[in-house]
C-alpha cells in the first residue's frame, strides 16, 4: 500500500503528458473524464470542510496536477471528435443533457457557464489569492517577532516557540504557492474557451470538406460533442476555481465553512424575525405563497435559535456553578486561600463612593499617590495596598490591616468634614466631637456650608478621603519595619546594582545576606530613619560588617552615617532635647549581658522604673514647649535606651551624639537621672 501512495501522483502526471500523444479509446476516455469529476468534487467538499488552509496544504499541488490531467483528456476528447465523429458517451451525455437537443439552447448555457468561470469565480480567487499572499508576506517579521516576545517573557516554551514559527513559515509559502496556482486555474478557462472555437471550425472543416456531410448535420453533431467536451472540462474546472476561492477567502476561520455559516448567518432572533416580517410585506405584491413559506420558516428558525440561545445561557450558568464547585473541591486550591495582602483597607457600604471613581471617588488615585509619597520619604517599595469592601462592619467604618490582622480602623460621617483646631483658635465650632483617627487629635464633625467659617478661624479643615489616606499613611510608616521583607530587599539591591555594581558586588553575598541586610533596614525603618540613600547604607555595611555581625551594632554604624539626612528630619528652630546622665549610662552599659545571639539589657526594675519616670515627667516638660520629644545619648547606649523606652514612650525619638549634624543648634531643657 505504501508503495501505491508513493506511485499514484508520479503515474497520475506521466500519463496525462502522455494521453496528449497517445490514442484513448472512447471508453477509456469515459472513465477517466468521469474520475476527473468526482476528484474535482471531493477537492471542493474537502474545501467546505476545512478549518484551516493549511489542513490541505497540498492544494496548490492539487491545482497544477488536476489543470494538467483536465487538458490532457481535453486533449483526447478534441483528437476523437476530429478524427472519428465521436469522444465516448460521457461527452455526448453532457452535450444533449444540456442543450436539450437544440443547439441554441446548449451553446448558450455553456457560454454562460464559461463566462461566470472565467470573469467570476477565476478572476475574484486569483485576486484574494494575490492580496492574502501579499498581506501574508508583510505580516511574516511581525509574527516572528510576537513568537520571540512570548518565549522571552515565558509564556510559551522553545518547543511551542519552534513549532508556532514552523507555522508561520507554512502559511506564507502557502499563499505565496496559491498566488502562483491561481494562474494555472485562470489559463485552464482560457485553454477551454480556444479549444472550443477549434473544435467547432476544425469539425465543421472536416465534417463538410472531408466527409461531405451536409452543412447542417456536420454543425449538429460537432457543435454538440464540442459542447459535451466543453462542459465536461468546464464543470470540473468551476469546481476547482469554487474550492480555490474557498481555501483563500477562509481567513480567521477556526470552524468548519457550515458550522460558521449556520452559526453566524442565523444566530441573532432579532434579524430573522425582521427578515421574516418583510418577507410577509412582500407577499401581497408578488406570489403570495413563496414569501409565505419563507416568512414561515424564518419566524420559526428566529424562534428556535431564541429558545436554544436561553438553554445555551442557563447550560453555561450550569458549567460555571459546577467549574466553581469543582476548583474549590480541588486540593490544590487551598494554597490560594493562604494569600494575606500586606496592606489592606477595607470599608463599609457607606464608604464605597469614595472609592468609585464612577461616583466621583478618588480614593484609588489617593492610594497611588500614597505609594510614591512613602517610596520618596521612605525610600522603601510599598506593596500594593488592596482595597475591599466589606459588609460585616458598620456602613461608614473603615479598617486597615498588615498582612491580614486588623490594626488600625475608624469611622466617618460621610457628607460631613472634619475640623481640627491646630492653631489654638479661640472660638469653637458647632458640630459633633470626635477624634481624628492617625495622630488621636482632638476634631469636630462639621458640614459643607461650616468649612469656609472653620478656615478662617484657624482650623484645619479635611475631607473623608484625606482623613482614610492620612491615617493609612501614618500606619504604613509605623510598620514600614515588617513590610519591608527579602524580596523587597532584593530588588532594592537589584535596583542599586544598575548604577552602583562595585558596592553591590563587594558587599552581597560575600560579607552580608539579603537577609541580614533586611534586618538592618528594617531597624532604621523602625525608627523612621529613611532608606532611600541606599549607596550610603551599603558603603557603611561594606565597611563595618568584616569586623561584625551583629545587625544591631550595624545599624547604629549605619544611622551615624546619615546622620545628616536624620537631623534635618528631627531637629528644627528650636532643637530642645533631653539628655541622659552620665552615671545612667554607665548603669545601662553595666547591665548589658552579651550572647552568641545578640545582647540584651539586664537592668534591675527598680532602677529600670526611677529611670522611665524621670524621663517621662522630662518628656511632659518638652510637650509643654511644644517640641518634639527627643533624648541624646552616647552612640554605644542609644540602643538600649531606645529598647527599654519603646514600649512605654512609644513616640520617643532616642539619637545619638554622633547622628547630629556640626551645623545643628540643640538645647538640654532636661537631663534623666537616678
Amino acid at each position: 500500500m505504501a508503495k501505491i501512495n508513493t506511485l499514484f501522483i508520479p503515474l497520475v502526471v506521466i500519463l496525462s503528458i502522455l494521453n496528449l500523444i497517445l490514442p484513448i479509446p472512447a471508453f477509456l476516455l469515459d472513465l477517466l473524464l468521469a474520475f476527473n469529476i468526482v476528484l474535482a468534487a471531493v477537492i471542493m467538499l474537502n474545501t467546505i470542510y476545512l478549518k484551516t488552509a493549511l489542513d490541505l496544504s497540498i492544494f496548490p499541488t492539487l491545482l497544477v496536477i488536476t489543470t494538467i490531467y483536465r487538458l490532457s483528456l481535453n486533449v483526447t476528447a478534441t483528437k476523437l471528435i476530429l478524427a472519428e465523429g465521436h469522444a465516448g458517451d460521457v461527452i455526448r451525455g453532457f452535450g444533449y443533457m444540456v442543450g436539450r437537443n437544440n443547439l441554441v439552447v446548449g451553446f448558450v448555457v455553456y457560454i454562460i457557464i464559461m463566462l461566470v468561470n472565467f470573469l467570476v469565480i477565476t478572476k475574484g480567487s486569483e485576486r484574494v489569492a494575490e492580496v492574502a499572499a501579499r498581506f501574508t508576506l508583510d505580516a511574516m517579521p511581525g509574527k516572528q517577532m510576537a513568537i520571540d516576545a512570548d518565549l522571552n517573557t515565558g509564556l510559551i516554551s522553545e518547543a511551542e516557540a519552534k513549532e508556532r514559527r514552523k507555522k508561520v513559515q507554512r502559511e506564507a509559502d502557502f499563499y505565496g504557492s496559491m498566488d502562483g496556482a491561481s494562474k494555472f486555474v485562470k489559463n485552464d478557462a482560457i485553454a477551454g474557451i480556444i479549444i472550443t472555437i477549434i473544435n467547432i471550425a476544425g469539425g465543421l472543416i472536416i465534417g463538410v470538406v472531408m466527409r461531405g456531410e451536409p452543412i447542417g448535420e456536420a454543425l449538429s453533431n460537432y457543435t454538440i460533442l464540442t459542447i459535451g467536451d466543453g462542459l465536461v472540462s468546464q464543470i470540473p474546472a468551476l469546481m476547482l476555481s469554487v474550492a480555490t476561492s474557498f481555501i483563500v477567502t477562509r481567513a480567521g476561520a477556526d470552524s468548519e465553512l457550515s458550522t460558521d455559516f449556520v452559526k453566524q448567518l442565523f444566530y441573532n432572533p432579532k434579524v430573522l424575525y425582521i427578515a421574516a416580517v418583510i418577507s410577509l410585506a412582500m407577499a401581497p405584491f408578488f406570489t403570495p405563497i413563496p414569501f409565505i413559506i419563507l416568512s414561515i420558516a424564518l419566524f420559526f428558525i428566529a424562534t428556535k435559535q431564541k429558545q436554544l440561545q436561553k438553554e445555551a445561557v442557563i447550560e453555561e450558568e450550569v458549567q460555571i456553578q459546577e467549574s466553581e464547585v469543582d476548583e474549590i473541591r480541588k486540593p490544590e486550591n487551598v494554597v490560594s486561600l493562604l494569600q494575606v495582602d500586606p496592606i489592606e483597607l477595607e470599608f463599609g457600604y457607606g464608604i464605597i463612593p469614595l472609592a468609585d471613581a464612577n461616583q466621583g471617588g478618588d480614593l484609588l488615585d489617593r492610594v497611588v499617590l500614597i505609594r510614591r509619597q512613602l517610596a520618596l520619604e521612605l525610600g522603601m517599595l510599598v506593596p500594593v495596598i488592596r482595597l475591599r469592601d466589606n459588609i460585616q462592619i458598620g456602613p461608614n467604618e473603615y479598617i486597615i490591616k498588615i498582612k491580614g490582622t486588623e490594626v488600625a480602623s475608624g469611622e466617618l460621617l460621610f457628607d460631613y468634614f472634619m475640623a481640627m483646631n491646630s492653631s489654638g483658635a479661640e472660638e469653637e465650632l458647632e458640630g459633633i466631637k470626635t477624634t481624628e483617627p492617625a495622630f488621636g487629635l482632638p476634631a469636630i464633625w462639621i458640614q459643607e456650608s461650616q468649612r469656609d467659617k472653620a478656615e478662617m478661624l484657624g482650623y484645619t479643615v479635611v475631607d473623608p478621603p484625606s482623613i482614610i489616606a492620612t491615617h493609612l499613611t501614618e500606619v504604613i510608616k509605623k510598620y514600614s519595619h515588617e513590610l519591608l521583607g527579602r524580596q523587597e530587599v532584593q530588588t532594592l539591591v537589584d535596583n542599586l546594582k544598575q548604577s552602583y555594581p562595585a558596592i553591590v558586588d563587594e558587599l552581597v553575598p560575600k560579607l552580608m545576606s539579603i537577609g541580614e541586610i533586611q534586618k538592618v533596614l528594617a531597624n532604621l525603618l523602625k525608627e523612621g530613619v529613611s532608606i532611600r540613600d541606599m549607596v550610603t547604607i551599603m558603603e557603611t555595611l561594606a565597611d563595618y560588617s568584616p569586623m561584625t555581625h551583629d545587625v544591631d551594632m550595624l545599624t547604629e554604624y549605619v544611622r551615624q552615617a546619615l546622620g545628616r539626612s536624620i537631623s534635618q528630619k528631627f531637629f528644627n528652630e528650636d532643637s530642645n532635647v533631653i539628655t541622659i546622665d552620665p552615671k545612667v549610662e554607665q548603669m545601662i552599659l553595666d547591665s548589658i549581658q552579651k550572647t552568641e545571639f545578640g545582647s540584651y539589657l539586664a537592668l534591675d526594675p527598680a532602677v529600670s522604673n526611677t529611670i522611665i519616670n524621670n524621663l517621662s515627667k522630662n518628656v511632659q516638660k518638652l510637650l509643654k514647649l511644644g517640641s518634639q520629644p527627643i533624648v541624646l545619648a552616647s552612640p554605644i547606649v542609644r540602643l538600649y535606651v531606645k529598647k527599654l523606652t519603646e514600649n512605654v514612650i512609644p513616640g520617643l525619638v532616642v539619637l545619638s551624639y554622633n547622628e547630629i549634624d556640626s551645623s545643628v543648634e540643640i538645647k538640654s531643657v532636661g537631663t534623666v537621672s537616678v
